[in-house]
This record gives C-alpha cells, sequence and structure tokens, in this order.
C-alpha cells in the first residue's frame, strides 16, 4: 500500500485506513506485541505477517500496558519500539496501545487476517480471534525462531554477568 503520511497513526486514523484499504479490495493482516529487544524472530514474524496480506497494521504495547502485561517496566519506551517497527519495510502502520488487551485495537482493524508467533501454544487463544473469526477471517499462528526470543536474549545477558 503507498504510505501517505506517517507510519505511526493513532487509533482514529488507523480505522480510517483498514476501512479504505477493504474498500479498494485489499486483505488486512494484523499483529501486535511488546517488541522489547527486538530480534531476528520479530522480523520473521512481521515478514510472513506481510506475506498474508496487502497491508500489514502492527499493535504495539504502550509502556503502561507493557507494565500491566510484563508485571515489570520496559527496558526500551513505546515510542522507541513502535519506531523500531515502523522502520521495518514490510509494515505499513503501527498504532500504540494503551490497554492490556489488544482486544480493543483488534475490533478497530477487524483484520482478514490475525497473525501471532508459533511460541503461543495451541491452548493458547490468540486475543480477538473469535471476533476475526465471525466475520469471515482467519487467525494464524506463523511458526517461531525457536533460538531467538527476548527471553533467551535476557538470560543470556544475565549468565554473561553472572560470569564476570
Amino acid at each position: 500500500m503507498s504510505v501517505i503520511g506517517p507510519k505511526i497513526v493513532g487509533r482514529e486514523r488507523l480505522r480510517q485506513i483498514a476501512q479504505l484499504a477493504r474498500e479498494g479490495g485489499m486483505g488486512v493482516t494484523f499483529t501486535n506485541g511488546c517488541f522489547e529487544l527486538f530480534h531476528r524472530g520479530h522480523l520473521d514474524l512481521l515478514e510472513e505477517a506481510a506475506k498474508l496480506g496487502d497491508v500489514l497494521i502492527v499493535g504495539v504495547n504502550s509502556d503502561l500496558s507493557f507494565e500491566r502485561y510484563r508485571k515489570r517496566s520496559p527496558w526500551v519506551s513505546d515510542s522507541d519500539r513502535a519506531a523500531t517497527v515502523a522502520a521495518l519495510e514490510c509494515v505499513d502502520f503501527v498504532c500504540v496501545f494503551p490497554e492490556e488487551s489488544v482486544l480493543p485495537l483488534v475490533e478497530v482493524v477487524m483484520p482478514d487476517i490475525l497473525v501471532k508467533g508459533g511460541d503461543y501454544s495451541s491452548d493458547f487463544e490468540i486475543v480477538g480471534a473469535h471476533l476475526v473469526q465471525s466475520a469471515g477471517g482467519a487467525a494464524l499462528r506463523i511458526p517461531a525462531v525457536w533460538d531467538r526470543s527476548s527471553s533467551q536474549l535476557i538470560e543470556r545477558i544475565r549468565d554473561s554477568k553472572e560470569r564476570d
């Protein structure tokens, strides 16, 4: 999709973008995450998600949302995390959301395809999947790159500090 204006947008602009994309016959794909310590697994997820539709929209947890979800403060601010994700060519739009759950943002976007990484087990429901599926869309898991995760990076940092 041709992008006019900034890639990091507010909720109301995002609603307009998704509607215009659908009216233009384009498929909208949505995914979300904290993207705190951006790594290859994040990149793979976003690149694969982009292949599933014409417009890729990414929700990024705000600092407050991150704190509620992760039970700690983020090391990287939401504005920096959003800017990192928005800098990727495969990402069309980014929206920072303040809620602990991404469901309100999924309701705004109403994507054709809702994507999460494969690190979410099949027992774990993808938030918003029922809503997207009831509107005729799909909720998909993209296989994770198992040797790449923020948790593993944090553990390696902790291990190296303990050895020093």
